[in-house]
This record gives structure tokens, C-alpha cells and sequence, in this order.
């Protein structure tokens, strides 16, 4: 049975962050070691939240206390999702590195929060900074959306082609979420393999999809299974307040894999 170290965002009520990793991961079997980044009621875009970021010292002695039982080094891979502020950042990179001191082999999944179209950035500039700087040359597998990935390379992203173009300037492996498609669909780019998987863009979709993206693929799944789950996943959470993932788990966790298009030329 793999086990994810996840250090991320945790909210008291709906499922964004930590609260969507974790229990779409145990549903599919995965161990899940929980570090959250900040706690608060729910997500910030409802009309009342609140609670704040976890100190970066007492993270830290919580890992100091996992590295000296030995936990450490039981993981197969880390993922980093929200980090608010630059000391996030430095704690999220020396984990890294001592958890692939641990574990040879280690997988990194790096999900750069950083903003989305068409609002920008949303987390402090030099929180992105820092992300851009310290994990994304740490990440084997990155998971931005297109703002993300524009602003990682400061280069443009208007299609496939040119993002693409922008993903070859990072080392890791790029899983693009929502690239630049025609209006009414979404999807995944996976530029490693030159794989575009195109699905309906919907209205009323809760928040968190991301998260479980990411998720499945610290975990081990193949983009197309990760998205076999997600979408069927989205569609039952249609219109409501948060994602399914509990009523619906019979569901997604026996969806089928999603059949991607080969992209020539690129």
C-alpha cells in the first residue's frame, strides 16, 4: 500500500486541500501522512472564514518527531499544495530533501498554488517567488494550471503548441490542468508524453478538483486514471455546495480510465 506525505491546506468543513486529498486517497487504499499548511473554517471564496496559517516551527517539530520515530522514510512520495508565505516554502524544500535522504527514489509532486485566470495571484508575490525558486527545480511531476505555468516561465501559454513550449523550460514533468482549449472544454495536457486529454468544461463545479488531481498522482495513478475517477467525481458533484467525494465514492472510485489524443509535431 503506497503512503503520500501531503503538506497542504486543511479546512474544518467542504473538501478543498488536505480535506479532498485525504479521503479520496483512503477510499482507493493510499496512507496518507497529513501536514497542514493552514487551518481554517472552509474555503475562502464562502461569505465567512476563518482561522489562520500553522507556524512554521511547530510544522517543523512535527516532522522532526515523525523523522526520529522513523515515519520519514516510509513514504513513496511528498506532495506540496498551498503554502503562504515564503517560510512555507523553505520548510515544504527542506522536507523534500530530507525525506529523499530518507527514501531514495522518493517521488515529488509539486502543485504550484499560486493563482488562476483571470484574478492572477492570490497568494503573496514572494510566496510564488519562492515556489518558483526552491520547489519547482526539487518537483519530478508539476500540476499548475495555465496562469500557473505562464507565470512559472514567463512565458505565454494561448494554446497547446505554446504551452508546451513553456512546460519543455522546466526539468520536471508538466500535467497541465485546463489548458488553453476551445471555449466549452477543459482538460489535461501532459507535455512529458505529448497527451491531451479534452473533457466539457461545466458550470457549477466545486472547488478542490485540483487538489484530488494532484492527489491521485502522488499517489501513483496514470493521468488517464486519475481522470477517470476526477471527472466522474465532478459530474456528481454538479451544483453542489462541495465535492462529493463521500456520497458519490462507489461511483468514481470504479470509473474507468479517460483515452487521451496524441498530440503530432510538438
Amino acid at each position: 500500500m503506497p503512503r503520500i506525505l501531503i503538506l497542504s491546506s486543511l479546512v474544518a468543513h467542504g473538501h478543498v486541500g488536505l480535506s479532498a486529498a485525504l479521503p479520496v486517497l483512503q477510499r482507493l487504499g493510499v496512507e496518507v501522512t497529513a501536514l497542514p499548511t493552514v487551518v481554517l473554517s472552509n474555503h475562502p471564496g464562502w461569505p465567512h472564514v476563518a482561522g489562520a496559517p500553522v507556524p512554521v516551527a511547530q510544522l517543523d517539530s512535527m516532522l522532526r518527531a515523525l523523522d526520529k520515530n522513523g515515519w520519514l522514510g516510509d513514504h513513496d512520495a511528498v506532495l506540496t499544495g498551498y503554502l503562504p508565505d515564503p517560510a512555507h516554502v523553505a520548510l515544504a524544500a527542506d522536507l523534500i530533501d530530507r525525506a529523499r535522504a530518507a527514501r531514495p527514489g522518493l517521488r515529488v509532486v509539486v502543485d504550484p498554488v499560486l493563482g488562476d485566470l483571470p484574478k492572477g495571484l492570490y497568494v503573496p508575490e514572494e510566496a510564488a517567488q519562492a515556489l518558483r525558486d526552491r520547489l519547482v527545480p526539487r518537483a519530478d511531476i508539476l500540476t499548475p494550471n495555465t496562469f500557473e505555468l505562464g507565470w512559472l516561465t514567463g512565458q505565454p501559454c494561448l494554446d497547446p503548441v505554446s504551452a508546451h513550449q513553456a512546460a519543455a523550460r522546466l526539468a520536471a514533468r508538466v500535467l497541465l490542468t485546463s489548458p488553453p482549449l476551445a471555449p466549452g472544454e477543459t482538460g489535461l495536457l501532459d507535455t512529458f508524453l505529448c497527451q491531451l486529454f479534452r473533457v466539457p468544461r461545466h458550470d457549477g463545479v466545486p472547488h478542490g478538483v485540483g487538489d484530488v488531481f494532484s492527489a491521485l498522482i502522488a499517489a501513483g495513478l496514470a493521468p488517464s486514471a486519475a481522470l477517470g475517477h476526477l471527472q466522474a467525481l465532478i459530474s456528481a458533484s454538479l451544483g453542489q455546495p462541495h465535492l462529493a467525494i463521500i456520497p458519490a465514492a462507489p461511483v468514481w472510485a470504479a470509473a474507468p480510465p479517460l483515452v487521451p489524443e496524441t498530440l503530432h509535431g510538438l
